[in-house]
């Protein structure tokens, strides 16, 4: 959810471990060996410090270099972050975690304008936010500790030099060898025990979860320029295989799933929702009902927390406050089920998108960027959203696996208090990678369309409100592009008329921003830049072909029918009035304060039936969906999606 939170930055180190020559010489040895990159001449090790500080560390430790790098590559994706903390007080390549400086705020759906339930037939949800309690740290956030003592090196080092971080978690995992009662074997195949003790999960099913995924990367490989230019490689192993068994010896506790709806592939907890009814004749935190899900869930919305994984299940099953139904923990990818697929939790601020939705939480921060969503928990939330598509005929697309910032407002007042998570950070290209459908160009180059698609670590938007409202943030890699009102970096921004404000480049501000995987129609072209149709208007984006930010797409579109010189557009897709039956209040049908003016085009998602489902009592036998006649169109308006009517539109291809 929105929301930023204040953390002191370390100033990244530059000194190098002190080693014997002796480790270093055998280092370059066990390169080839165990499956990295080769070892790299002198006027390359600028941008090969990385690759040769795990070479180093795997030495000095007896660990498999490929070992140690597949582990970090869960962790970090090799990323240093600037020497700053993850959400849960990581740091560096192999995300050890000291929680003392994790971040503290827990805002979550905190109190606003914006109510998370999104249905004006009831009173808003705006309860007051609960500071978790305290409570004893477990191991996974503790771990830089443990790499001190048994490396010797200062807590300050292991956080600001990356070499040293390198080495800590080789000591980590040399030691969870031990205690194990393997051998420091030069086998990656006999460290499968290891890597699950590694994650820090207290449970079998997480850590054997984690551990997979770390063989999975051993067996396909990587290779990637890091955030701090280092180029880094871990050889395929195609053929590896893992000795499994050592994970018995782990004696782990065995997660209690009570009947959860996860895939067998990821690791997954219940943390049920109370539904409970208090006070004069109110409920909390979700509602009941036998939705039809085969034929009603369209989405999945994609959310970060705003908080830690602890003080985010405490607040969940809290009766008095809103709900989800899933949340997705960053150190290790557990999953924790609160509502059931055929109930309809309240997430979205829009009641319409919450009964035909699927909402998940990541432990995060939307305005921290470099308290980064770890590679566990993308792959966790990836298999999660692989499993919800097949089991609810969801397709995999940007049109129906939304981010919380591309709900609409469900009327003209609510949409300046909507969300705006996870925000300009979350890497959409590489999570579509992760869900086996990769954003990529289908069309000509003279496509009507375009797939908004820039290169996630070298596209840097300036934003500001990170830390406060003036501060500019730190420059990160980012999903989004940013949109003018003329083919000018000078030129204002594109302004949205529903937030009643000036457009600005605050991290929260949707305004003129367009998102990886979205797409829109071509409105003109000049030199490097293309504009589109957005919120009723041309808007420019540079788009150089020699470092491209969006690829030519194909698919349907929908322009107002001739006759008409602007259609309306809604937050919501209700049905009309004539559909209701006695004893169901008729929900109004009133137009967003955006119109598409005649000839222009905007992408179609979806075609959706006018549905209502009227939930507003805790006993369940009122609880009626209304279903119309009348039909609408899902469309991508603007950083949101909006809702157009089929009756004033024409459906056309998108391709000339």
């Amino acid at each position: 959810m929105r929301g930023s939170a204040t953390h002191s930055t370390p100033t990244p180190g530059h000194r190098q471990l002190r080693r014997a020559a002796g480790p270093l010489a055998s280092a370059a040895l066990l390169v080839p060996l165990l499956g990295a990159a080769p070892a790299q001449s002198a006027p390359d090790y600028a941008t090969h410090r990385l690759q040769q500080a795990f070479a180093t560390a795997a030495a000095e430790y007896h660990v498999p270099q490929s070992v140690l790098l597949a582990v970090s590559y869960l962790q970090s994706r090799w990323d240093w972050h600037a020497g700053a903390p993850s959400v849960t007080g990581g740091y560096g390549p192999m995300h050890l975690t000291d929680a003392r400086t994790a971040i503290a705020t827990t805002e979550h759906l905190a109190e606003g304008t914006e109510d998370a339930r999104g249905d004006g037939s009831r009173g808003a949800v705006h309860p007051k936010v609960r500071e978790p309690a305290e409570s004893a740290l477990p191991a996974r956030l503790k771990t830089l500790p443990k790499a001190a003592k048994l490396t010797g090196l200062p807590t300050g080092e292991l956080r600001t030099d990356p070499a040293a971080n390198v080495a800590g978690g080789a000591a980590l995992l040399a030691a969870a060898q031990r205690e194990l009662g393997e051998p420091l074997s030069a086998d990656p195949a006999e460290w499968y025990g290891a890597v699950a003790r590694f994650s820090g999960a207290d449970d079998t099913a997480t850590a054997a979860a984690y551990a997979g995924d770390v063989y999975d990367v051993l067996r396909t490989g990587e290779e990637r320029t890091t955030d701090a230019g280092q180029l880094v490689a871990l050889a395929a192993q195609p053929r590896l295989t893992a000795d499994a068994a050592q994970l018995k010896r782990a004696r782990l506790r065995t997660l209690p799933t009570d009947d959860v709806e996860c895939p067998r592939s990821v690791s997954c907890e219940a943390v049920w929702a109370p539904y409970a009814q208090f006070g004069n004749d109110d409920y909390g935190n979700h509602d009941l009902g036998d939705r039809p899900v085969s034929q009603r869930i369209k989405y999945i919305v994609i959310h970060d927390t705003e908080g830690t994984w602890d003080g985010v299940l405490n607040l969940v099953q809290d009766p008095t406050y809103v709900s989800w139904n899933y949340t997705i923990r960053s150190t290790d990818g557990l999953i924790a089920q609160h509502v059931k697929a055929k109930d309809v939790a309240w997430h979205a601020g829009n009641w319409d998108i919450n009964a035909r939705s699927v909402g998940i939480e990541h432990e995060g921060f939307l305005a921290n960027p470099d308290a980064w969503y770890t590679e566990a928990m993308y792959r966790s939330s990836a298999r999660l959203v692989k499993y919800l598509s097949w089991t609810y005929g969801i397709p995999l697309d940007r049109q129906h696996i939304l981010g919380h910032d591309n709900v609409p407002g469900p009327t003209a007042s609510t949409i300046p208090g909507m969300h705006t998570d996870p925000g300009p950070y979350w890497d959409w290209r590489h999570y579509f990678q992760l869900l086996g459908h990769p954003f990529r160009r289908t069309a000509g180059q003279q496509s009507a369309l375009v797939t908004i698609l820039p290169n996630y670590a070298s596209n840097e938007p300036a934003y500001t409100g990170c830390t406060t409202k003036a501060d500019p943030c730190t420059a990160h890699g980012s999903s989004a592009v940013r949109l003018y009102s003329d083919h000018d970096v000078n030129a204002p921004l594109i302004k949205d008329i529903g937030m009643k404000t000036d457009p600005t480049i605050d991290v929260n501000d949707l305004s003129s921003r367009v998102a990886t995987g979205q797409q829109y129609a071509v409105a003109d072209r000049w030199g490097d830049w293309t504009a589109i149709w957005y919120l009723g208007q041309k808007a420019w984006f540079l788009n150089p072909r020699s470092a491209p930010t969006a690829v030519p797409a194909k698919g349907l579109v929908i322009t107002p029918k001739d006759g008409l010189t602007s259609i309306p557009v809604y937050g919501r897709a209700y049905p009309e009035k004539e559909a209701y039956p006695e004893g169901v209040p008729a929900q109004s049908v009133v137009p967003l304060p955006y119109t598409i003016p005649a000839g222009q085009r905007y992408v179609v998602g979806d075609e959706v039936a006018g549905e209502y489902d009227y939930s507003v009592t805790f006993t369940t036998d009122s609880h009626r969906v209304v279903v119309g006649k009348d039909l609408y169109y899902e469309i991508q308006y603007g950083h949101r999606v909006g809702f157009v009517r089929a009756e004033d539109v024409t459906l056309q291809s998108g391709t000339r």
